[in-house]
């Protein structure tokens, strides 16, 4: 029999894609499925970035491409992030990477091993745990509660932190919550991270231009005092509407970023030619599309709460960003991931349950309204003759 190292039975999986792909079973047996589990726009790609793509392949940018990334493709980021976040950053800090897991997967493996403790949301990203259980390390959930609007909380985030605490991985605005954290609360985080200076910070922004109700993105990155410890998760896929495009960036410190650039070449040597044309013209270009997604997904939205708080049995606090609900539906007298099943076999509509988030996940079920207005209101009549029947 062959014989594995142990990491590779503690590695867990999204179980967005499992969900995904039992949909599309159901579909190609000829059932109606409506699919508001996963976390992609339903819009296409902006026409000028995929004629950047397509100019870069006629123009021969068919090589290897720099570990870090091109030049020009870490320098757009740097403008990015300039007009962003009012920070300047040098593309000696930026790193081009094959979409936004790739961030994580590095971050946690440089500070993930048996004995260190890791910080993170939950509920949350899946992979965030996956990751720290694959590296040995001890994950800690930080409570992302319902109450307090699916915000974290500085004091209770603080208050997890032990000499053993390698790193803390922040998200906001939220996947799956639709979460957005205050800069209020965010600064009291930054100030008490002062007395743990042997916490590296890793922050998820990578739904930073999709807030609504006047919230704003509070960038980590504004906080000059934790610079030298943070690490920035950003990318294409969510804003330009770019997910097969596998596009991500992150930001690091001085003192990591050679590793990370080590990493690269052991792993995935280089981010491909084409797309980091397409990123370039994602940032440099016209943002009309990018407003447009937006404008649509905040006018869902408040079509998903609405519709979701008429159903029996469920209510749901309105998110403040991403395109994500998190109703709660404990009253229907359902377990979460049991209803999430049954509304997927016999209503036709793909959802997320809770517990695939984490351990506070129970109790709620999460909807991607990243999908058009016709198709919400359907999967919301549809799940309102499933609970009444």
């Amino acid at each position: 029999m062959l014989r594995t190292i142990a990491g590779f039975d503690r590695i867990g999986e999204e179980n967005a894609f499992a969900v995904l792909a039992r949909a599309t079973a159901l579909a190609a047996e000829g059932k109606d499925i409506i699919n508001l589990g996963i976390g992609q726009p339903d819009f296409k790609t902006p026409g000028h970035i995929v004629e950047a793509a397509i100019k870069a392949l006629k123009d021969g940018h068919h090589g290897y491409t720099p570990a870090n990334g091109l030049l020009a493709a870490r320098e757009a980021v740097a403008r990015r992030t300039l007009t962003t976040t009012g920070v300047e950053v040098s593309p000696e800090n930026v790193m081009i990477v094959p979409g936004g897991k790739v961030t994580m997967f590095a971050a946690i493996l440089i500070f993930g091993e048996p004995g260190a403790e890791i910080l993170y949301p939950d509920p949350g990203f899946p992979i965030y745990r996956s990751m720290i259980e694959f590296t040995g390390a001890k994950p800690i959930p930080v409570p992302i509660r319902e109450e307090n609007g699916f915000a974290f909380s500085a004091e209770e985030t603080l208050a997890l932190i032990r000499p053993q605490t390698r790193l803390l991985i922040l998200n906001s605005p939220a996947n799956p919550t639709g979460g957005v954290t205050p800069k209020s609360e965010v600064e009291k985080l930054v100030k008490g991270l002062e007395a743990h200076p042997h916490v590296a910070i890793m922050s998820d922004e990578i739904y930073d231009v999709m807030t609504y109700d006047g919230e704003e993105h509070c960038s980590l990155l504004t906080f000059p005092e934790i610079r030298d410890r943070l690490i920035i998760l950003n990318g294409w896929s969510k804003t330009w509407a770019m997910t097969g495009w596998r596009m991500g960036w992150s930001i690091w410190p001085n003192q990591l970023y050679d590793k990370v650039r080590k990493l690269a070449v052991n792993c995935w040597s280089c981010v491909n030619a084409p797309s980091q044309f397409a990123g370039i013209a994602a940032i440099d270009g016209p943002q009309d599309d990018v407003i447009k997604m937006c404008k649509a997904f905040d006018n869902r939205r408040k079509v998903v709460v609405d519709g979701l708080n008429s159903l029996p049995g469920i209510r749901c606090a309105t998110p403040k960003g991403a395109f994500y609900a998190f109703p709660n539906v404990k009253e229907t007298g359902w377990a979460a991931k049991q209803l999430a099943t049954a509304l997927l076999d016999e209503a036709g509509v793909a959802l997320i349950g809770g517990p695939d988030f984490g351990i506070l996940g129970e109790g709620y079920i999460r909807l991607s309204y990243a999908n058009s207005e016709e198709n919400i209101l359907r999967a919301i009549e549809r799940m309102d003759k499933f609970l009444t029947k």
